[in-house]
């Protein structure tokens, strides 16, 4: 694989990721189904679930620097493919608060607290974008 190839599908992955953040939480922002008050449990669950990216995070560092390293040598491309895989995983785990904000939003939770959620997901993608060091 390219390193420009590589380079397309990591941003692919970060747009669809993003979509797969915001639309549930739009979605289902419009719903009229209130099921009690569980929203401040799940919104403390949210906060929560930011700190499971740390380790998430170190493993994409560590995955960075080695694709680094590996850059015009004949193992650039499975360094390239391993940091997709450690970027996608630590998406997902990013992509939690979000996730948890769209089902609070059929639980009772707030609105506001929905966008901190959201907010603190995107937040997290920024963290994951791919450095212009590895041109």
């Amino acid at each position: 694989m390219s390193r420009a190839a590589a380079r397309r599908q990591l941003a692919r992955d970060g747009w669809l990721h993003s979509l797969a953040m915001v639309l549930p939480v739009l979605l289902l922002g419009r719903a009229s189904v209130q099921l009690g008050g569980w929203g401040l449990p799940l919104f403390a669950a949210g906060l929560v679930s930011l700190f499971f990216s740390l380790p998430a995070f170190t493993a994409f560092k560590h995955a960075l620097i080695a694709t680094e390293q590996a850059l015009g040598r004949a193992t650039e491309s499975d360094a390239w493919t391993h940091l997709r895989r450690v970027r996608r995983r630590a998406l997902l785990i990013a992509s939690l608060p979000a996730w948890l904000a769209a089902a609070g939003a059929l639980l009772g939770m707030e609105p506001v607290a929905r966008l901190l959620l959201v907010f603190g997901s995107l937040a997290l993608l920024v963290l994951y974008r791919i450095p212009r060091q590895l041109h």
